[in-house]
């Protein structure tokens, strides 16, 4: 049983209809919360609030890299509830495109998205978090935020600077009643993975076989059940890539070790997706095929 008590908590996760994010959503509610499901996909936010256990959902459409709607998202969950119990910073993406091709534009808002927007979602919630007798904020980062990835660096950018951003934050906020951590994920299979995958992204993450938003999901509730800056849902991924980082100068050198290990990984996974549906190749190429 958690430790942690969800019973009669207002919880607001961003990202919330995505693969993490709804299944964060679900054991929150079984186990008696109340959800703010935020999604830039309003209907499909609005579905997973609906499809929750419980009473009391909402879900709510939110442009997280538009201050403005992150100023009305607050004032409606003030207006609906008063208070924030536990903020959940899960909204991010990535690109497959390389660094020397990618538009400007692309760039800017990718950071924006992974880095800026959640510490602008975290500092408008503060009044309402502050309204809360047990406030907690859970922010999923990545490996990536440790490791760099040589084919997304923008996504590794945004991690690293969140990372600390979110280190910092945690031992403020402590002082003032707000604890604060971060989970940090290694490749989950969720959409996001998939189309990595087919577009031929970064095979340094598929060393292993993906892990399920079940295992992300158990992280958070061991960080909320006994409260730390950092928590891992593969303990020991985490420690082989801090320890990779402890020498940078040898990454060149060790990389390619590691990416021949990445690239059977990859294919492996694109033909799982493939058995289960999600993906095909078509004219010697692999693309998505969208779930009903």
């Amino acid at each position: 049983m958690s430790g942690f008590d969800f019973s009669g908590k207002i919880v607001l996760v961003t990202g919330g209809a995505g693969g993490i994010g709804s299944a964060l959503c679900r054991r929150f509610a079984t186990g008696g919360a109340r959800c703010v499901v935020v999604d830039i996909d309003g209907a499909r936010a609005a579905k997973v609030a609906a499809d929750l256990p419980g009473a009391g959902h909402t879900g709510i459409g939110c442009d997280l890299t538009d201050r403005a709607q992150v100023e009305r998202l607050f004032e409606a969950v003030a207006d609906d509830h008063g208070r924030l119990d536990v903020l959940v910073n899960n909204a991010g993406m990535t690109s497959a495109e390389r660094f020397d091709v990618r538009s400007v534009e692309s760039i800017e808002r990718e950071i924006t998205l992974n880095l800026t927007s959640p510490l602008v979602v975290t500092r408008l919630a503060l009044p309402l978090l502050m309204a809360s007798r047990d406030a907690r904020v859970v922010t999923t980062v990545s490996l990536g935020g440790i490791l760099p990835l040589g084919e997304t660096p923008i996504y590794t950018a945004s991690k690293f600077g969140l990372r600390g951003a979110m280190l910092a934050i945690g031992i403020d906020l402590r002082s003032k009643g707000i604890l604060a951590g971060s989970v940090m994920p290694s490749a989950t299979d969720t959409r996001m993975l998939r189309q990595e995958a087919v577009d031929g992204g970064n095979s340094l993450q598929f060393q292993d076989r993906p892990q399920q938003p079940a295992d992300v999901v158990a992280a958070v509730v061991r960080l909320l059940d006994k409260p730390r800056l950092e928590a891992y849902p593969r303990p020991g991924e985490s420690r082989l890539v801090r320890c990779a980082m402890l020498m940078p100068n040898l990454l060149p050198r060790a990389f390619p070790l590691f990416r021949k290990r990445g690239d059977r990984g990859m294919a492996r996974y694109l033909q799982e997706l493939r058995r289960r549906g999600l993906a095909r190749r078509t004219d010697g190429r692999w693309e998505l095929v969208e779930e009903a």
